[in-house]
């Protein structure tokens, strides 16, 4: 026993008979050494109390000087070991992903279908402790980062942790299916799914301490959601089908509305209220399937009669106005059952066809100041209590300067064999000049075989074109794209963001039709640009000042629209196929091709924007050119490469088809010239900035010079006509 005394780390005790804590058998090297006897990744007053335990009890683990014996060299040499200390960190990092067949071999996202199996991957060059240890894997119930520190303990929400091995070489021999993470629950109140956490126990003590792994300390590791086409079962849905709104407050005639609520509404607080308004010849009644879905996630949904027969500046001032009221007569209309349950400052806007032109006019009216309430009314809301509007197969008949969304968060929903709004290059309606010109964060589904009039319930069959999917298939398909949407820009739930980009054939909720093609471009606003092709209009320079070099063929810059009447390629068009903009728009883009050749085009990343760590994603979009011969000659989803490179000149590559499917093939409608396909339908590509480092490129993200995207046969498909867009960096 060693002597009574003072010794450099405070006094020492009397010991005699004290339980001697138990040591974990570490899975990997402790990185802070023998002095943490209780493996918990510090070296601390703890580990000192330990020392004095096995140092009476003479345990051959205290023998730091190696020579046999337990005695007071020994006691010296800890002392040392103490007075250097060690703290070693919790490690944040991805882990929940996807298996990929090519490099960068895991995709690495938050949101996991119902259903669906989750992969736990580590790339071993970034994680070398973990090479050639066991460890335990825990799925955890999701803990906020205080929850975490006030209680560290890991408990396995599958019921026991899952051991699993680590090896070196690649991360692809590092993927690991966690067993039981199909069946895991999804459903959750009103919430659409559940929040995870993920973490490697490196010391394998059953603690989130020094030296682990976790995937969701700040926020959930992954999240199970459930199948967002389906009502929630746990809402029952109270919809009144007829309200009338007080006679002088709208225009004559137009006073009727359909309500959709959650039945408990008594019981509740505020809630967003979503305001749909129909197209010419539609009918309020007919949006059913979209108020019971929303509504049974919590929801106020009201649908009104609309003046669209003049025109969509009637369209506009009825939903204003029938907003106007709902928010100021809550206290009397129908009983006043909604009465303090509208949250006025979460509004959702839902438009079709000249509704759909008059949510973004009525926005536009609101933006200039220039609304005020028929019948001479207070105005009880304006611009700042938006935050979605939707617009359905817009019409565009107020162009640039009135169905404009300006600041809004816009989703467009289209069906490209629209026989109505037709969105070709020959009719004056283009629901994607509406999308263009929205200034904040916007994002587009877009459903080839779907027509006009499949996103309501009783509307004419308009559909034109090949490969029809039908009205059910659609509005099973639309309902994710309200939801998702509406959850992440209404309620602030990133969980539905992840619906809005990923390819829809790799991501789609489960009761939507497989076979069904579908193309999702999102933008959002505040992000570094390298080139959005707005400024610095010359092909060798881009927006954000850096030189842009290329061996493409036929490059061009150019405002997105097609200057004649029809699809038909025309070699003197460059920007052929694209209803993009009318002639007042000024949304611009490059287009470009190659045939059986490999090709380049690389942008500069000027000093200011060159740390790409600071970014989750490298983000950008791409069409192809409809009914051009390049995409004629090879019809299919376009696939290329890009590579990013440092200062140091260290590249790493990484091909978009490995995430599943590509920039999309035209839809191959006819009409409106020779040939088939439609308009140029653009699909964002998002690729993490972290993926371009897997395996130990040595690529340097903090100093990255250059993006080249790569084409041809080495490097995807043989030829192609692209458009490519808003090349920037997300999170």
């Amino acid at each position: 026993m060693l002597p009574r005394f003072t010794s450099r780390i405070g006094p020492v005790i009397a010991w005699a008979g004290m339980a001697c804590c138990w040591i974990a058998s570490p899975a990997l090297a402790d990185p802070c050494g023998p002095a943490d006897l209780n493996g918990d990744g510090q070296v601390d007053f703890a580990d000192y109390l330990e020392f004095l335990n096995l140092y009476d009890a003479q345990d051959p683990a205290v023998d730091f000087t190696g020579d046999g014996l337990v005695d007071f060299a020994d006691y010296l040499e800890f002392l040392n070991l103490y007075e250097a200390g060690c703290s070693v960190a919790i490690i944040d990092g991805e882990l929940a992903s996807n298996p990929l067949p090519v490099y960068p071999f895991a995709e690495f996202v938050n949101a996991f279908n119902t259903g669906a199996a989750v992969t736990i991957s580590v790339d071993p060059f970034r994680h070398p402790a973990l090479v050639g240890a066991s460890t335990r894997v825990y799925i955890t119930a999701d803990k906020s980062a205080a929850q975490w520190s006030s209680d560290p303990s890991l408990v396995d929400v599958r019921g026991a942790f899952q051991l699993v091995s680590w090896v070196g070489g690649s991360i692809d021999l590092n993927r690991i299916a966690l067993s039981g993470s199909s069946t895991l629950p999804a459903i959750s109140g009103e919430s659409l799914g559940i929040g995870y956490d993920l973490v490697i126990d490196a010391n394998s003590n059953g603690v989130l301490d020094g030296g682990d792994i976790i995937d969701g300390r700040e926020a959930p590791g992954f999240w199970k959601v459930r199948d967002l086409s389906v009502a929630n079962p746990g809402t029952a849905v109270t919809q009144i089908n007829t309200v009338s709104v007080p006679v002088g407050r709208v225009a004559a005639g137009f006073e009727d509305e359909r309500w959709y609520y959650p039945s408990d509404i008594a019981t509740r607080g505020q809630i967003p209220l979503v305001v749909i308004g129909h197209g010419n010849g539609h009918n309020y009644t007919w949006y059913d399937y979209v108020g019971q879905h929303l509504a049974s996630y919590g929801y106020i949904v009201i649908s009104h009669e609309n003046n669209t027969g003049p025109g969509s500046v009637t369209a506009a001032t009825t939903q204003l106005d029938h907003t106007n009221t709902i928010i100021a007569l809550q206290s009397t209309l129908a009983g006043g059952v909604l009465n303090g349950h509208i949250d006025a400052n979460r509004l959702y806007w839902i438009g079709h066809s000249r509704g759909g032109d008059g949510v973004a006019t009525g926005y536009d009216r609101l933006f200039d100041g220039a609304y005020t309430p028929t019948g001479g009314f207070a105005r009880v809301f304006g611009t700042s209590n938006f935050k979605l509007i939707t617009a359905i197969s817009p019409t565009d008949f107020q162009g640039t300067t009135g169905t404009n969304p300006h600041d809004a968060n816009f989703h467009l929903l289209y069906g490209h064999a629209d026989g109505d709004v037709r969105g070709s290059v020959a009719s004056g309606s283009k629901p994607f000049a509406v999308f263009e010109r929205a200034e904040r964060n916007r994002v587009s589904t877009l459903l080839q075989g779907v027509g006009h009039n499949e996103f309501n319930c009783c509307g004419f069959a308009d559909a034109t074109g090949p490969a029809l999917i039908g009205r059910a298939a659609a509005q099973t398909i639309a309902k994710v794209y309200f939801l998702s949407a509406a959850a992440y820009y209404v309620n602030g739930d990133p969980t539905g963001k992840e619906y809005l980009w990923r390819q829809y054939e790799s991501f789609r909720a489960p009761s939507t039709l497989g076979t069904a093609v579908v193309a999702l471009d999102l933008k959002d606003s505040g992000n570094p640009v390298i080139d959005d092709f707005q400024t610095q209009t010359s092909t060798g320079t881009s927006s954000s000042g850096g030189t842009v070099t290329s061996s493409v063929t036929n490059l061009s810059e150019a405002v997105m629209r097609d200057l004649d009447s029809s699809f038909t390629w025309a070699t003197t068009d460059p920007m052929s196929g694209m209803s993009r903009a009318l002639s007042t728009d000024t949304t611009r883009g490059a287009v470009f091709d190659w045939s059986l050749a490999d090709r380049f085009m690389e942008f500069q990343v000027v000093p200011s924007l060159k740390d790409f760590s600071a970014s989750k994603y490298l983000s950008f979009r791409a069409c192809q050119g409809s009914r051009h011969p390049e995409t004629v000659a090879e019809l299919g989803d376009v696939t290329f490469v890009v590579t990013l490179r440092d200062g140091s000149g260290n590249t790493s590559s990484i091909s978009i088809g490995a995430y599943g499917g590509g920039v999309e093939e035209p839809y191959q409608r006819t009409g409106d010239g020779t040939g088939a396909g439609w308009g140029n339908e653009f699909e964002t590509i998002r690729i993490r900035t972290a993926d371009f480092g897997t395996n130990g490129t040595g690529l340097d993200l903090t100093d990255i010079v250059a993006v080249r995207f790569e084409f041809g046969p080495a490097f995807g498909s043989s030829r192609g006509r692209v458009a490519l867009d808003d090349v920037y960096l997300a999170n």
